[in-house]
């Protein structure tokens, strides 16, 4: 993506990310310490917005199963990111016994941390920013998508791209990452277009055909 996306190794990209369990932008985290060209990582959360919540305030507060929302984005209905510690772990500067105080005392015995103001400065050094979209956001991204571009996007990618718009800077590239496709979600794309997405090759007419 970054090499379709600049002509010399002298720009700066930046990626907006569906995320839930914290994976694919810690991927994008750790290319980025190892050189890739990266302004900002947006990480964009849905209505389970234990990630925004802490790139905004420092505070981590994974919510229990009550509180986690069954959205139109399934894959990101995530309370607890296993993913996150490895990021934290790099913010503080790999000291392990500050995160064994967060994640095994704090996190265990009041269900929540916070970072001391100038650990939470440390965030903006690796680049990272957030958003939360909700499935109005969705249906209105998926919709404006559409009209003008002619492209159906699923619902993640539709958080991916609403919140990276947000955070777009002008005369820099922004990549989001398409991460599923509209014919897994059809429910959500025929609210939003009032069609049905088109399948890819092979899965016309699945129903159709003898269950095993």
């Amino acid at each position: 993506g970054y090499f379709q996306a600049t002509k010399s190794n002298d720009e700066f990209v930046s990626f907006a990310v569906p995320s839930g369990n914290f994976g694919n932008i810690c991927a994008g985290h750790i290319a980025r310490m190892m050189g890739l060209p990266t302004d900002c990582l947006v990480c964009a959360t849905n209505e389970n917005d234990v990630l925004d919540e802490f790139f905004r305030s420092g505070t981590y507060r994974p919510r229990a199963s009550a509180e986690t929302h069954a959205t139109s984005s399934p894959s990101m209905d995530i309370s607890k990111a296993s993913n996150f510690e490895r990021f934290v772990f790099d913010l503080l500067g790999r000291d392990g016994a500050r995160v064994k105080q967060l994640f095994d005392v704090d996190l265990r015995e009041r269900g929540a941390f916070t970072l001391r103001r100038d650990e939470f400065a440390r965030i903006a050094d690796h680049g990272f920013v957030s958003g939360k979209s909700t499935h109005a956001d969705r249906l209105a991204t998926i919709r404006d998508t559409w009209q003008r571009f002619g492209i159906v996007i699923d619902t993640h990618t539709a958080d991916g791209l609403k919140v990276g718009r947000e955070h777009r800077r002008a005369g820099q590239p922004l990549l989001v990452l398409e991460t599923a496709l509209p014919a897994k979600f059809a429910a959500t794309i025929h609210e939003a277009l009032g069609r049905e997405p088109e399948r890819p090759p092979g899965f016309e007419g699945i129903e159709d055909l003898p269950k095993r």
